[in-house]
């Protein structure tokens, strides 16, 4: 065990790549006459308490409707992040065995962080479309590598090359819902270049899983359908329509103190958490950055107030989204022979600060130290939040609301981080025993038991090689009977910190051990959970060998589902392979084509210097958008507006313009140069024929994953960059001139860039030596 070690902690190591899976389809049998049809629905960042069975004011008379007549389980957890969960969900592994200890955003090389799904392990829709359904998916997928996401990517670990055959969302990890970053049909990326002044992402989302649903039932009235329904709410930027919005003024008037305890109250009555529970309190719950709601100004008040309405919304519309789906399936006739699972990638999520933000990215993904001076937050009028103008999220004291009666949050391995909602529907299931189940079951159990449940075997082999074995099981019997026996043990990890869950018992170590500690090492607590589920009273010091004992069989499970190398220095997330480089090459865009996609885009710009070169001619009137890259959440932006050039700078909301000469009839070359100063700052200006035109000065870079949308030519697409230049001409597409070319040419990466490119080579060699 000794000479293993060294691998438990990155420390600086080189990455060895694992090789990318080939696509495969396997054989399709016909489904058992009467098998039913199964829809999972995933909400992102829904909190434990949320809807309505859990405890929540939300109304959600939807969710609760399946819940009257199904399971509710109050012991069910998840992983502490969403690609984790969503891969342990689809492929019945534990998340790192899966590929996934971290989101789909990192790149390191080891097993368990790949970020793509096993090609060895069968997803829930491989074996059920082998098992005769129809298979589809809308929403969010973020099972995908980042870097593979743009157009000329592989797509062998895109949804249809995992088992699904129809599929419509965004791929990413998020988006806006107003204005969509990107969305993906099936294979190719859709060709939108404005949306409707009332679009809504969510309201698409249904009308596509109406519409493939529609399209089998003409042509086949007996096939059973899984339809994988994964929501992009209620994840950051948390956004919801005008309509639903107002239905939840003044509801959050009272404060989260007040809405916690309320919360914490009805979940006694409802038997969704045991009487003996109690609330944690002080530091336990964050009351060093969650004031006392009544020690707040009434600015802060109505400003807080109003984005915890915006999320009751997007909840709300989660019901509404499920509301249409079963009435659709109720005209059918298909309603009770339906399997519904509704349940949350993970906890709550505090990304949003004290003080929440109306500016997303301004913080969100950010990875490198913020000067002193940043605005994390800048000021907009509280009426915009929600809405398609601004980027907004929550404040962590709706967090601690939405995870009651738990501590923590998303990426925390204390229960608030990992313990969600889960309901089971299936009314024409045979007679059996529902209401609430205090089973232990993890995310992993899901596909074995839907697998069960609808009579299809597993798929034993993918790829030519046998399948893994899966680290879940099916809770059928749990279904079945109130008094079997759910799980007993499972390990957690996000970026270092760790739990075991052991019976009764909990051991957490909130903190990454460091190198010389190993896996098992470090502060670790105890608690024990059938006398203390909330997490408050830690015994480590009063039982200190079980302690010890649970840590190292935390680090046995590790080692078994490839957890290993712990990010005990902070730079495994930041090692990347050398391939990525070719990324950063100067790009030659073609004009009105579908933007290029975010993260390509993002390696010519984000932390660098760079310049646009633009070849254009002008004839009388034109007037256009040249280049657009970004949103309302952070971007810049060149028009031919008014017979000059206009630029515009988006800095997390806060608006920048400068304007050229005017510029004549003719063929013209413009050079916009974007280039770093001190202290994280851009300063921006525009050649033309040589000669200097405008200048935007020292502006706060966009940084982590702004701009979020990418770049287009020729129109601004999607949410635009300049609200005002968007409000007179919409998209702007351009007329009256041509571009004959435009290159984006990347310059030097900033200092503050801690990416360290590995290639496979080098990677073998240092871990040889």
């Amino acid at each position: 065990m000794e000479a293993r070690r060294g691998y438990e902690s990155f420390g600086g190591r080189a990455a060895e790549f694992v090789s990318e899976s080939t696509p495969w389809w396997p054989a399709r049998a016909q489904a058992a006459p009467g098998a039913p049809n199964v829809i999972v629905m995933l909400v992102d960042d829904l909190g434990f308490s949320d809807l309505g069975p859990f405890g929540s004011e939300i109304p959600t008379p939807n969710v609760d409707r399946i819940a009257d007549d199904g399971w509710v389980f109050t012991n069910y957890r998840t992983a502490p992040m969403c690609s984790p969960a969503r891969a342990a969900l689809l492929t019945g592994l534990n998340p790192h065995r899966a590929g996934f200890g971290y989101v789909a955003h990192t790149d390191p090389g080891y097993p368990g962080f790949t970020c793509e799904l096993p090609a060895d392990a069968p997803t829930l829709a491989e074996s059920l479309r082998a098992g005769g359904y129809a298979t589809f998916m809308v929403g969010k997928w973020h099972l995908t590598l980042e870097s593979r996401l743009h157009d000329a990517a592989d797509r062998s670990s895109w949804p249809l090359q995992r088992g699904f055959d129809r599929y419509f969302g965004s791929m990413d990890g998020f988006t806006s819902l107003h204005h969509p970053h990107r969305l993906v049909r099936d294979n190719s990326v859709v060709d939108v270049q404005e949306f409707a002044e009332d679009y809504f992402l969510t309201d698409q989302l249904v009308e596509e899983s109406l519409g493939m649903i529609d399209e089998l039932r003409v042509n086949d009235t007996r096939k059973p359908f899984f339809l994988y329904f994964a929501h992009t709410s209620v994840h950051g930027p948390i956004q919801a329509k005008r309509v639903d919005i107002d239905r939840h003024r003044g509801r959050y008037e009272a404060g989260w103190n007040a809405l916690r305890e309320a919360r914490f109250a009805r979940q006694r009555e409802l038997g969704i958490v045991p009487q003996h529970a109690s609330l944690p309190s002080e530091a336990l719950s964050d009351c060093d950055r969650i004031p006392e709601w009544d020690s707040l100004e009434a600015a802060e008040r109505e400003l807080f107030a109003r984005h915890m309405e915006v999320y009751a919304a997007a909840v709300d519309e989660v019901d509404q989204s499920l509301g249409r789906l079963m009435a659709q399936l109720e005209q059918l006739g298909e309603l009770d022979n339906t399997i519904i699972v509704l349940t949350s990638d993970n906890g709550g999520t505090a990304e949003g600060g004290s003080s929440g933000t109306r500016s997303y990215f301004a913080q969100f993904g950010v990875s490198t130290h913020l000067p002193n001076d940043w605005v994390r937050d800048v000021p907009r009028d509280p009426e915009l939040i929600g809405g398609p103008q601004l980027f907004s999220q929550y404040p962590v004291g709706w967090a601690r609301v939405s995870n009651t009666p738990f501590r923590s949050f998303k990426s925390s391995t204390y229960e608030g981080g990992v313990h969600a909602p889960l309901i089971v529907s299936w009314p024409s299931a045979p007679a059996r025993a529902r209401g609430l189940r205090d089973q232990f079951v993890f995310v992993s159990d899901l596909a074995p038991t839907i697998l069960e449940l609808a009579g299809v075997a597993p798929l034993t082999r993918r790829d030519g090689v046998p399948a893994q074995d899966p680290d879940g099981r099916s809770v059928v019997d749990v279904l079945e009977n109130p008094s079997a026996e759910g799980r007993e043990t499972q390990y957690f990890e996000c970026v270092g910190r760790r739990a075991l869950v052991d019976g009764d018992w909990k051991a957490v170590s909130p903190v990454p051990p460091t190198r010389a500690e190993g896996g098992a090492g470090g502060s670790w607590e105890l608690y024990n959970l059938a006398t203390d589920p909330t997490e408050t009273q830690d015994l480590a010091e009063t039982y200190p060998v079980r302690t010890l004992e649970l840590a190292e069989r935390w680090r046995e499970e590790a080692w078994h589902n490839a957890v290993f190398p712990l990010d005990d220095d902070g730079s495994l997330h930041t090692t990347r392979p050398a391939s990525e480089a070719a990324f950063a090459e100067p790009v030659t865009l073609v004009p009105f084509r579908p933007p290029l996609e975010r993260f390509r885009s993002a390696q010519l710009t984000v932390l660098r210097s760079f310049r646009v070169e633009i070849d254009l001619t002008v004839r009388d009137g034109g007037a256009g958008v040249l280049l657009a890259h970004g949103d309302q959440g952070g971007g810049y932006l060149l028009a031919l507006d008014g017979g000059s050039l206009l630029l515009s700078y988006n800095a997390y909301g806060d608006m920048h313009r400068a304007r050229g000469a005017a510029l004549g009839s003719g063929a013209h070359e413009i050079t916009l140069r974007v280039d770093e100063l001190p202290e994280l700052r851009w300063r921006l200006s525009l050649e033309v024929d040589g000669v200097p035109d405008a200048v935007i000065e020292r502006v706060p870079m966009l940084l982590g994953m702004a701009p979020f949308t990418g770049i287009s030519v020729g129109y601004d697409y999607g949410g635009p960059v300049d609200w005002e230049l968007h409000q007179r001409h919409r998209s702007y597409r351009l007329t009256g001139a041509e571009i004959e070319r435009i290159c984006v040419v990347p310059g030097a990466r900033s200092r503050h860039d801690t990416t360290v490119l590995r290639s496979i080579g080098e990677a073998v060699a240092e871990i040889a030596d």
